[in-house]
C-alpha cells in the first residue's frame, strides 16, 4: 500500500518494504528523516537512528508528534501512510508535473490507471480519487492547518474545511474584517472587560467568548441597518419618487 510513494521518494526498495517486518520498519523512518524531512538537526537524530535501543518507540512518538502527525505509533500503518505522504509534499510542493513524470503506470491504482470514458475531462476534479491516501492525508493535514478537529470521516472532515474556508477566508470575509478593523481598535479577550465576575476562570473565558461573538452580531447588524439606510435614502431623493402615494412615479 506504500509502494507509490516510496518510489516517488526514490526509495531503494519500494516494492519489497513490509511494515510488519520491525527492522525494514525502523530503518524506513531514519532514512525517510535522513533523506526527505529533515526536520531535526543531524545531533538530533540519534534516538531514531539507534535502532536496537528500547528507548527507540519513545523516539518514534516524540518525532512523530514534532510532525503534527494525527496518528498514535500504534496506528502503525496509517502513521507510516501519512509521513510518507509528509515527505512527498515537502520533496514536490506544488510542482504536480514533476512527480507526474515518476513512473505513472505505477503510481497510480489499478481502476486510476483506466482512461475517462469518452475522452479527458477537463476538470481536474474528475481525476481525483477521494479514497486515496494522499488524499485523506492532505485532507487531514489541512484541517490541522484550520485547527479543526479529527473526525474518521474524512469526507465530513472537507465539508467542515469549505465552511470554515467559506466564512473566514473567503473574499466577502477577508474584505469584512478589514472594514471591520478600520472602524476601531480590535476586541480581544485580554482587552474585554466582562463587567463581572462568576469566581470561576473557565466560566469568564467562556462569558467573554459569548459578549465577542454578541459583538460582532452588532456589527453585521448595524452594517445591515446602515445598508437599508442608504437604500432609502436614496429612494426618497429620487425625484420620481412620490412618497405620498408609497410608490415609484412613471
Amino acid at each position: 500500500m506504500f509502494q507509490r510513494k516510496l518510489l516517488a521518494l526514490n526509495h531503494h526498495q519500494p516494492q519489497k518494504f513490509n511494515s510488519s517486518d520491525e527492522n525494514e520498519f525502523r530503518s524506513m523512518i531514519v532514512w525517510l528523516e535522513d533523506q526527505k524531512v529533515r526536520h531535526y538537526k543531524i545531533e538530533d537524530r540519534a534516538g531514531l537512528r539507534n535502532t536496537s535501543s528500547s528507548d527507540w518507540p519513545k523516539a518514534l512518538e516524540n518525532y512523530a508528534n514534532d510532525l503534527g502527525c494525527p496518528y498514535p505509533i500504534s496506528e502503525r500503518n496509517p502513521m507510516i501512510d501519512w509521513l510518507l505522504g509528509y515527505a512527498v509534499r515537502l520533496e514536490y510542493g506544488d510542482d504536480a508535473e514533476k512527480l507526474r513524470s515518476v513512473k505513472p503506470h505505477t503510481l497510480g491504482s489499478s481502476d486510476g490507471n483506466k482512461p475517462p470514458q469518452g475522452g479527458a475531462s477537463s476538470n481536474p476534479l474528475d481525476a481525483l480519487d477521494f479514497e486515496d491516501p494522499d488524499f485523506k492525508a492532505g485532507v487531514t493535514s489541512l484541517a490541522m492547518m484550520l485547527q479543526i478537529p479529527p473526525y474518521h470521516d474524512h469526507l465530513e472532515q472537507l465539508k467542515a474545511i469549505c465552511i470554515v474556508v467559506k466564512e473566514k477566508l473567503s473574499k466577502e470575509a477577508l474584505d469584512r474584517a478589514g472594514k471591520e478593523q478600520q472602524q476601531g481598535e480590535p476586541v480581544t479577550l485580554e482587552t474585554l472587560n466582562l463587567g463581572f465576575d462568576t469566581g470561576d476562570y473557565i466560566i469568564n473565558e467562556a462569558a467573554k467568548i459569548l459578549r465577542l461573538l454578541h459583538i460582532r452580531d452588532l456589527r453585521e447588524l448595524q452594517s445591515s441597518i446602515n445598508q437599508a439606510i442608504v437604500a432609502v435614502q436614496t429612494i426618497t431623493a429620487n425625484p420620481k419618487t412620490d412618497s405620498r402615494l408609497g410608490k415609484v412615479g412613471r
